[in-house]
């Protein structure tokens, strides 16, 4: 387990329990809990699940990418050769139809990444073929294509060419290690820009928002094949929250356990225990299972997807959907929850007799428990990606939110850090 990993599952579970949510067991991974912010803020994500599959989308990460890597590193050592680009004066905002000083600096930093072509750059407007080329640059940021520059764009817009340089350089070994997971069919996971795409051919067929490990719990690299589906699964208390937060409460009142829908299983036979005929004073944690039955309120929602890994993550639901709006998505302690997930459950069943979304979607609606042995298994890379290049061509980039740049990192369990940044 995590260092930090029992504290910090206990101040999650006592806030949403404390607050009385069904989600109060709702943990994304190992033994941690879901952590709740404000759900009244107004959505910021810059992007949204859909299913794109006659878009024609490129995937964050193909055969190819190695290549486009490589030729993007020597697109940005020319640009830095030429002296990189000017930072940007700071001004309050600059948005489409207005005439400053200020959108002639604009105009020249979006020609010296290739945005703009050379013969831009004069004009103080700022013209549809300007705000065309600051909503391409917000995209391949990750930012809200607003086509206006605010704070967010221009911090974006003020890293450095030398800086841009080096991240391409520190990806380009994942991007390798990467590709040994493309196939013919695949589920790409890339955790700074919180977002999975399911590429079939070549071609991204849907692409969710998720929500992946908290600085502190980082989310681990790997590739490996989705092997089985949960429907309706149970969730397992580990025993760190038993021991500190189950049992306190249910000290307090046995109803807690019933409003949680938690069973207690007596570990060494199965049988389901009485909570009325047990010494709460005297109960040795380990002893029981404090299983949460499937349902609304539990902590996988309506599936949990499983593949072999060494460490003990895996996909699934949530019941607390809200979270899939914000802008920067690092809530869980390491699993990936998925936005949409039974887009994802039927791309991954699709063509297995029997499975259609009629039959998952009765599956779900039924609360039934039901698993699925997945015979033709996709790949799965779960990814650390702060630069990547489509086969368009484009150059996304996204903040080190686990500040893994420059120290060698290519794959496995990266170490705790401190806080998450949160981006525009």
């Amino acid at each position: 387990m995590m260092r930090g990993a029992d504290s910090k599952s206990r101040r999650d579970f006592l806030a949403l329990a404390g607050g009385g949510l069904l989600a109060a067991l709702a943990p994304s991974g190992r033994a941690g809990a879901v952590v709740i912010t404000n759900f009244n803020r107004r959505p910021t994500a810059p992007t949204r699940t859909q299913v794109v599959k006659d878009e024609g989308v490129w995937p964050m990460v193909s055969a190819e990418s190695p290549h486009l890597m490589e030729e993007a590193i020597a697109r940005y050592e020319i640009i830095v050769r030429r002296g990189g680009w000017s930072r940007l004066p700071r001004t309050r905002i600059l948005v489409p139809g207005m005439k400053k000083k200020a959108v002639r600096a604009l105009r020249r930093r979006m020609i010296a990444e290739g945005y703009l072509p050379p013969d831009n750059g004069d004009s103080r407007k700022f013209d549809e073929t300007l705000a065309s080329a600051v909503i391409r640059f917000q995209k391949n940021m990750g930012l809200r294509p607003t086509g206006y520059v605010n704070e967010a764009t221009r911090r974006q817009l003020n890293i450095s060419a030398e800086a841009r340089l080096e991240t391409l350089r520190a990806n380009l070994p994942r991007i390798e290690y990467d590709i040994r997971g493309v196939a013919a069919r695949y589920i790409i996971v890339n955790i700074p820009a919180a977002q999975l795409e399911t590429v079939e051919n070549g071609r991204v067929y849907s692409r969710h928002n998720v929500i992946v490990g908290m600085p502190d719990r980082p989310s681990p690299s790997l590739i490996s094949k989705v092997t089985e589906l949960n429907f309706n699964p149970y969730w397992n208390s580990p025993v760190s929250i038993v021991r500190k937060d189950i049992i306190p409460k249910a000290k307090k009142s046995i109803r807690f356990l019933k409003q949680m829908n938690i069973k207690i299983l007596d570990r060494a036979t199965g049988e389901e225990i009485d909570p009325e005929t047990i010494d709460w004073e005297t109960l040795d944690p380990a002893r029981y299972l404090f299983r949460q039955e499937p349902g609304a309120g539990n902590a996988m929602a309506s599936v949990k997807i499983n593949f072999p890994n060494r460490y003990s993550v895996y996909l699934h639901d949530t019941p607390t959907r809200q979270l899939f709006n914000q802008g920067a998505r690092y809530y869980s302690s390491g699993c990936v929850r998925v936005d949409q997930v039974h887009i994802l459950t039927n791309w991954i069943l699709n063509g297995q007799d029997g499975w259609t979304p009629e039959r998952i979607r009765e599956i779900v609606r039924a609360r039934q428990r039901v698993d699925v042995r997945v015979f033709n298994s996709p790949n799965l890379i779960i990814t650390y990606l702060t630069a990547w290049v489509t086969g368009d061509g484009q150059v996304h980039f996204r903040d080190d939110i686990y500040h893994l740049d420059g120290t060698g990192f290519v794959s496995g369990q990266p170490a705790p850090t401190g806080p998450a940044h949160q981006p525009g």
